[in-house]
């Protein structure tokens, strides 16, 4: 009787060196409550999750996004959605807000339903300011033009906004108020002193502020405009 061979299966690991075809092809043996990511070919592997340290920021991320996306047709909200950025890099962001491209957004939805080209705006949890969301990431970020880039650095009692201009992330600077603005994004207002303190009635409160405001008004016409442009 004949034998069949197969091919071996791999086991991803951090450090592997893959092309992206090559790890979408062993990610997909990988049991999936395993998080991997690829980052200029160097797989990364992410550690199991905690509830204080990466559950409970998360959803106090997707909260505030999804009142945000709710209230403003043509951004969509999308949470651990894979994203490929090019041949070596495709990660998996804790959230992400994307212009519909009838909008004037520049990433798309693949034929396999992933994310192709930059979201304008991602955000990562991370433990402190030694992850390589702050490093690495980053820099395939800023590279591919994801225009906001938001790090809550849970440990460390902190959070990094950082802005795309020129090429280069400009560490947005809080108002009086210690507010943070989207330049991207207008009305999506972050009360971080409040966020940090779960204060979660005070960074809602602040969002809605933004909602009513007058260039949050002005984007939603423009948005509206450019999808009734694209029909």
């Amino acid at each position: 009787m004949a034998t069949i061979l197969r091919e071996p299966r791999l086991t991803l690991a951090s450090g592997d060196r893959l092309s992206r075809a090559e790890f979408e092809r062993h990610y997909a043996e990988t049991p999936s409550h395993i998080k991997c990511e690829l980052i200029d070919g160097v797989v990364y592997m992410a550690s199991p999750l905690r509830y204080e340290s990466h559950g409970k920021p998360h959803g106090k991320i997707i909260g505030w996004l999804f009142v945000y996306s709710t209230a403003t047709p043509g951004v969509e909200l999308a949470d651990n959605a894979t994203v490929r950025f090019d041949l070596d890099s495709e990660t998996q962001p804790d959230a992400l807000l994307r212009l519909l491209p009838a909008a004037g957004g520049q990433s798309r939805i693949s034929a396999d339903d992933y994310v192709e080209g930059a979201p304008e705006l991602i955000v990562e949890i991370a433990a402190s300011s030694a992850a390589y969301d702050l490093h690495d990431k980053l820099r395939v970020y800023r590279r591919h033009g994801v225009q906001d880039y938001v790090v809550w650095r849970v440990h460390d009692q902190a959070l990094d906004w950082f802005h795309l201009h020129e090429d280069r992330y400009i560490p947005l600077q809080p108002n009086q108020a210690g507010v943070l603005e989207s330049h991207r994004f207008p009305g999506l207002r972050l009360k971080v002193d409040a966020l940090l303190n779960d204060r979660m009635d005070e960074v809602l409160a602040e969002l809605q502020k933004g909602l009513d405001s007058t260039e949050h008004d002005v984007f939603v016409d423009n948005l509206a405009a450019a999808r009734r442009q694209s029909t």
